[in-house]
């Protein structure tokens, strides 16, 4: 058995022009960086597009002021003297793939700054997920090789967020992963999910080169690789040339990113500095709410909302499904807490969710030159004459042969005298009060004047001191359009019943109002309602009860009364 497993080894190495004994990771040459080789996908990420992130644009500056302190030293006792002195718990040895790869990112010099740039706000998370798990720091450079610290990224296989996971391996990992969320993108719960899942590889292989290459390819392909060596203790560079070409490309990537990201400063790429410090805080949302509607009620960039949550793949919390947590810089946070309704009122019928929905009857409605009709259903009764088939009283009525038979248990053929059920659509149109009737329903009531259908003459508006009303039933009472039908004419004239006087009652409201008097604030240039209820103290749902605002736009000059807190 050991001397077929010997035979299938010297084949399987002559296939691939490689000693089976274990080398010196000095030795590997540099034809071992064949074109066969793929660098981690990270690498071809549009820089340009990255300058694009709201984060980078507002928060992270690079100082291009900085003194290098060498010039793109690439010599081999350099480069390696650099490796050997970083503080590193994983092994970061050189050869001439580490040295290739490194050329590589330091001739990138865009993608590195913007990797910079962006590492100002992820690796604290990154860092903290890895000190809560007992792993190695230097892990948190992971994500720059396999995402370029896009969250959004996703790969040509499928693998989504800063930590590349695909489906399967996040929803073990107790990720949720579906059409509106997403927490592979998650930068805190992806963080925690990777550090688990390294922790869970180291623990199997007892060496940080096979974890890193089994977080890429998987352990069944390291497995394979192990398996092809043959028996004894082995890392990464023992079963190099065993291992899918992506992955031998991969932890040289890996120690690239510690170099480069390290070393900047000595390849001409310049650091980034923070233009002002980002805080942020979460909050539970338990209510459906769409980030437009927290964008234009708060006045937040959607961009920032959607770059510190980019988990909600549709910008949409589905808190009505189950809570989840909002990202907000940490001085909005009690802002939304206090300004939810309004948020959630703000627009709300372009985002909600219907429950129950019955399916249409098949009836319309319209106009035509008699009027305005709607269609319904209605039943009738045929009694079967002779001669009478079912395609002729089908033709009769107008419906389907389909439908005589759904209605009615019948055979292919019908007999003399038998009774069927037969269901039409038919146009009915309204009557004149009915049209009239349909026209005040959809009247504004901030319409002052209305049109009469007859004679197309305004109807005066009436206006009545509510003092002299007794409950607001009488006052909705004393504008109530009285119909009449001239029999000769068929015509709707339309005529105001004035009000009767009522006797005033006393109550004690003028001295409760002067007690409570509102603010009265003239809007300036500029100003929301957001920022006016911040100003006062109020919400902003407040404001629009006392002022009777149906949306939250307010214009300059307007003047609005602020509620009594």
């Amino acid at each position: 058995m050991k001397f077929v497993t010997k035979i299938l080894l010297s084949v399987a190495v002559a296939t691939i022009s490689w000693p089976v004994t274990a080398q010196s990771v000095l030795s590997v040459s540099d034809d071992t960086m064949t074109p066969t080789i793929i660098l981690p996908e990270s690498v071809e990420t549009d820089t340009k597009a990255m300058l694009d992130n709201w984060y980078l644009k507002n928060y992270a500056v690079l100082d291009y002021d900085a003194d290098s302190r060498s010039s793109d030293d690439f010599s081999d006792e350099v480069l390696l003297e650099r490796l050997m002195a970083l503080p590193t718990v994983i092994e970061m040895p050189y050869n001439s793939v580490v040295k290739n790869t490194i050329r590589f990112y330091a001739n990138r010099k865009q993608l590195v700054e913007n990797l910079l740039g962006l590492s100002l706000y992820y690796m604290p998370i990154f860092e903290e997920a890895l000190e809560r798990n007992g792993m190695p720091l230097e892990l948190r450079y992971l994500p720059v090789i396999e995402s370029a610290l896009v969250p959004t990224a996703v790969s040509k296989a499928g693998a989504a967020g800063l930590w590349q996971f695909m489906p399967a391996t996040a929803t073990g990992l107790g990720l949720e992963v579906n059409s509106l969320i997403d927490q592979r993108r998650d930068p805190y719960l992806s963080s925690e999910a990777a550090a688990r899942y390294l922790k869970q590889l180291y623990t199997t292989y007892k060496d940080w080169s096979l974890a890193i290459a089994a977080y890429n390819c998987g352990p069944g392909n390291v497995n394979k690789a192990l398996r092809r060596v043959g028996d004894g203790k082995h890392d990464f560079w023992d079963i190099y040339p065993f291992l899918p070409s992506e992955t031998r490309g991969y932890v040289p990537a890996f120690i690239a990113a510690n170099y480069i990201m390290t070393y900047h400063k000595d390849h001409n790429i310049s650091p980034a500095l923070a233009k002002r410090p980002i805080v942020v805080d979460t909050v539970h949302v338990n209510k459906r709410v769409h980030f437009e509607q927290i964008s234009q009620v708060m006045e937040i960039p959607i961009d920032e909302l959607r770059m510190l949550n980019p988990q909600f793949r549709q910008d949409l919390i589905p808190g009505d499904i189950k809570p989840y947590s909002l990202v907000l810089p940490s001085l909005q946070v009690y802002a939304y807490i206090a300004n939810e309704d309004s948020i959630i009122n703000h627009n709300a019928s372009n985002y909600a969710r219907r429950g129950v929905v019955e399916p249409a009857t098949g009836g319309v409605t319209g106009r035509d030159s008699r009027g305005e009709y709607y269609e319904e259903e209605v039943i009738q009764y045929h009694t079967v004459k002779r001669g009478e088939t079912l395609t002729k009283i089908a033709n009769k009525y107008g419906v389907t042969i389909a439908s005589i038979h759904q209605n009615n248990k019948v055979g292919k053929s019908v007999r003399q005298g038998q009774r069927l059920k037969i269901k039409t659509m038919q146009r009915k149109y309204k009557t004149p009060a009915e049209e009239l009737a349909t026209q005040k329903q959809t009247t504004t009531p901030a319409d002052s004047t209305a049109t009469s259908q007859a004679d197309n003459k305004p109807v005066q508006s009436v206006t009545a001191e509510t003092d002299s009303i007794s409950t607001a039933d009488e006052v909705a009472a004393a504008f109530v359009p009285q119909q009449e039908i001239d029999p000769k004419e068929g015509d709707v004239k339309v005529s105001v019943k004035k009000p009767e006087p009522a006797k005033k009652t006393t109550t004690s409201r003028n001295t409760s109002n002067a007690a409570s008097k509102p603010i009265t604030h003239t809007v300036k240039r500029g100003e929301s309602l957001y920022k006016i209820a911040i100003r006062y103290g109020v919400t902003i749902q407040a404001i629009k009860k006392e002022n009777n605002l149906k949306s939250d736009q307010i214009q300059a000059g307007q003047r609005i009364r602020i509620p009594s807190k």
